[in-house]
């Protein structure tokens, strides 16, 4: 059967709340997205609908240019898994994206981790629970409840390929669209694939 790769990206924006999770985990990279795609373009995670404000939170499609995001240190990792797996994991967080507004931040779930304790919510999430609740559905891929699992329960995933370590300003496969730019020296119309590792 085909395969096809997904995308998760560990992240460290260095805000507050970060800074006090890491307290507890004592590990570089407290945030977890998941994408679809090498650039990035299709990143989900629960996180601040509003980068000014930390306890509104919920479902969110992240923009990686934009926000905490774009100066934050990150790794970014692929896994491969078959072509039907990877279509139930797009058509689970389309579930999620078509739903969004019922969908609110798990702050309690993170309490409840520190205390070992069997949390869950409904329709409630943290940014780990909400990508380990898509990777299972695929069979095997984590031996914990979604609930109570962290960010580097999901790095210590097995068969996980890094793909890049850095700043994610800088990440190199974010591209912009192939655009139009006038070349008065060479050819006046000449098309061009405009790298922005920026992202400006």
């Amino acid at each position: 059967m085909r395969e096809k790769k997904i995308y998760i990206l560990f992240t460290d924006t260095s805000s507050w709340l970060t800074k006090l999770i890491k307290l507890y985990t004592k590990k570089p990279f407290n945030h977890v997205s998941l994408s679809f795609d090498q650039q990035l373009k299709e990143t989900y995670s629960f996180g601040r609908k509003r980068s000014s404000n930390p306890f509104i939170g919920g479902f969110v499609r992240e923009e990686v240019a934009e926000g905490l995001l774009k100066k934050a240190s990150c790794e970014v990792y692929s896994y491969t898994i078959l072509e039907s797996d990877y279509k139930q994991m797009q058509m689970k967080v389309r579930q999620f994206e078509t739903e969004k507004d019922l969908y609110k931040y798990n702050f309690l779930g993170l309490f409840a981790i520190i205390i070992n304790y069997d949390l869950r919510r409904k329709n409630a999430f943290f940014c780990s629970e909400f990508v380990a609740t898509i990777l299972k559905e695929k069979n095997g891929v984590l031996d914990k409840s979604p609930n109570f699992c962290t960010p580097q329960d999901l790095m210590d995933v097995e068969h996980l390929q890094l793909v890049y370590q850095g700043l994610l300003n800088s990440y190199p496969y974010q591209t912009d669209e192939v655009t139009m730019q006038k070349d008065t020296e060479n050819n006046p119309w000449k098309t061009k694939l405009r790298y922005s590792p920026d992202f400006t």
